[in-house]
């Protein structure tokens, strides 16, 4: 073997990517978040536990663990998907330009894929933030 092979996971969606930049500004402002490279992808998390992924192979899409009374409601979105292999375990992805595309949207969405995966102590963090 030459050390040459190819990464076993294409990186679509590097840091500097101007939608992993974009993604960073609103997933780090939520109490303990931290930035961690998965398979390839630039992932957020709450501690140990993911609430946001950049890219869906090389489509630009950010995942999100969705609220399921909300779920019925987004698939119905011409942007929003069941993601090929986080589907199964309940994400949906919304397709996103840096530019273009429902931020608005992706905000209120990350907020509640954070809230379902945080902490105890950093649920507590952000409702003092907010109050």
């Amino acid at each position: 073997m030459n050390g040459d092979a190819a990464p076993a996971h294409p990186m679509w969606f590097r840091p500097e990517h101007p939608l992993v930049v974009r993604v960073r500004g609103l997933c780090m402002a939520y109490p303990e978040a931290v930035e961690a490279l998965s398979h390839g992808r630039c992932t957020f998390r709450a501690g140990k536990r993911q609430f946001a992924l950049v890219g869906v192979g090389a489509e630009p899409a950010v995942l999100f663990v969705p609220d399921e009374l909300e779920r019925p409601v987004l698939l119905e979105r011409d942007d929003v998907f069941v993601p090929p292999y986080e589907g199964a375990y309940g994400w949906l992805a919304l397709r996103i330009e840096p530019d273009a595309g429902d931020w608005e949207l992706l905000a209120e969405l990350l907020d509640t894929s954070y809230r379902l995966v945080a902490l105890q102590r950093q649920l507590r963090a952000l409702d003092a933030r907010e109050t």
